[in-house]
């Protein structure tokens, strides 16, 4: 497509979704955010990063006020077979799975199971001995010391615990590499053992650091419960929400509708990643059932998930939590003294809660991403988004399949929902 049919397509978009609302609610709708100009917006927003090359398809459904008041697709699922990305497309959404057991522990939680303060320890024994690694002495062995106080429940909510994954980090990288944990073929048992066998990176509570810590969540349902992870959270969150199309496991007869994955080649164009590798953990059961990613899933499925948690705990008449548990999840919970924070100050002015980022203060500036004070949300690695916007009752999903993570197509949808941040 050249230039001028690119930009021509895109004013025949803006100029229908002005003048119709685009293809969903009328232009007549009473909603409060997502107007004509907003439809518009999203629209030309979606249609470009398709048309420049930075996905290979988009697509976003948008709830205000408990009503669809968007929905839209460009592009392709799987450029090479030529299928569209569409409403019923299947996604890897990754680390969104996360939030979905973040929910799970809580409804256990609800049940006086556990309180969050309790040391990890009191349910799961292996992490009463755990070390802190401290370097490494003269002749390259790991000095280790006692962790300052015990890993909470509450860390491994808030991605506190001193868990790390990176392979990379000078003398703790190699221990971890060894230990394996995350092996697909591992049972949630047997990676808690490794886990909980390799040093900690950091003292608990002293950090926020991205890892493993919602995979042990996983498993602490699994003891707590007396079920297999997947059983109670098909049971207790996504079967009574009605999210039949939240799987590890995408069947046979469901692959058509599975998206591609897609990377950049040394030239910036956009490479597809081979299904034999991007689908590899979803077209067959592993020992394995992860807390922190693993789930495939599509925008309208995983749109029940964020109504019920904007509608406080409920959905359709269904409660899975109570009001004051999604308060609590919803509610930052790290301490001002955590300064360490890796990468979460990319997100904008966040805290983070019970497997949430929470939105803390308004956008500083015009090149920070875009949100309402209050909201709650998270992402996965393939890019994909969805949040939860109290204050104005939207929900919002936004599906692409492209890697490594790109935080730039978030503020650009963000901005397009919201309107550009003036400052």
């Amino acid at each position: 497509m050249n230039k001028l049919t690119s930009y021509l397509l895109t004013f025949v978009i803006v100029f229908s979704s002005c003048a119709t609302g685009s293809n969903n609610e009328d232009s007549t709708s009473s909603s409060q955010i997502i107007d004509g100009q907003a439809k518009a917006r999203i629209d030309s927003t979606l249609n470009a990063f398709v048309e420049a090359g930075r996905v290979a398809g988009a697509s976003a459904l948008i709830f205000e006020d408990g009503k669809e008041v968007y929905f839209n697709a460009f592009g392709y699922a799987d450029m090479e077979a030529e299928k569209p990305m569409q409403r019923n497309t299947i996604a890897t959404i990754y680390s969104m799975t996360k939030p979905i057991t973040g929910t799970s522990l809580m409804t256990l939680y609800e049940k006086g199971a556990f309180q969050l303060d309790d040391p990890l320890s009191k349910y799961l024994p292996e992490y009463a001995h755990v070390k802190v690694f401290a370097g490494l002495d003269d002749s390259g062995k790991p000095i280790l010391e006692e962790p300052k106080r015990p890993i909470t429940v509450r860390d491994i909510t808030r991605h506190t615990g001193g868990f790390s994954t990176n392979r990379g980090l000078p003398g703790l990288g190699p221990l971890i590499a060894a230990a394996d944990a995350g092996n697909r073929n591992n049972t949630l048992a047997e990676m808690s053992q490794k886990l909980a066998a390799t040093p900690l990176w950091f003292h608990p509570g002293e950090k926020w650091e991205y890892g493993p810590s919602v995979d042990i969540q996983a498993y602490l349902v699994e003891k707590l419960s007396g079920l297999p992870y997947q059983e109670y959270v098909r049971n207790n969150v996504l079967d009574p929400l009605g999210m039949s199309e939240t799987r590890y496991v995408v069947p046979e007869a469901d692959l058509d509708r599975y998206s591609a994955l897609y990377t950049k080649d040394g030239d910036g164009k956009l490479s597809q990643i081979p299904n034999e590798e991007g689908h590899s953990f979803n077209v067959k059961k592993w020992p394995l059932t992860p807390g922190g990613f693993g789930l495939t899933s599509t925008v309208d499925d995983y749109m029940k998930f964020a109504q019920m948690l904007v509608n406080d705990g409920t959905y359709k008449g269904t409660t899975v939590l109570k009001p004051e548990t999604v308060k609590l999840m919803s509610t930052n919970q790290l301490d001002e003294s955590v300064e360490d924070r890796s990468w979460l100050p990319s997100k904008g002015q966040v805290g983070f809660g019970i497997d949430f980022a929470v939105r803390l203060k308004e956008p500083a500036n015009a090149q920070e991403n875009n949100g309402a004070v209050g909201e709650f949300f998270w992402d996965g690695a393939a890019t994909t988004l969805f949040w939860v916007d109290p204050l104005n009752k939207l929900t919002a999903v936004f599906f692409v399949q492209i890697m490594p993570f790109d935080g730039t197509l978030h503020k650009d949808f963000r901005d397009a929902v919201y309107g550009p941040i003036k400052k």
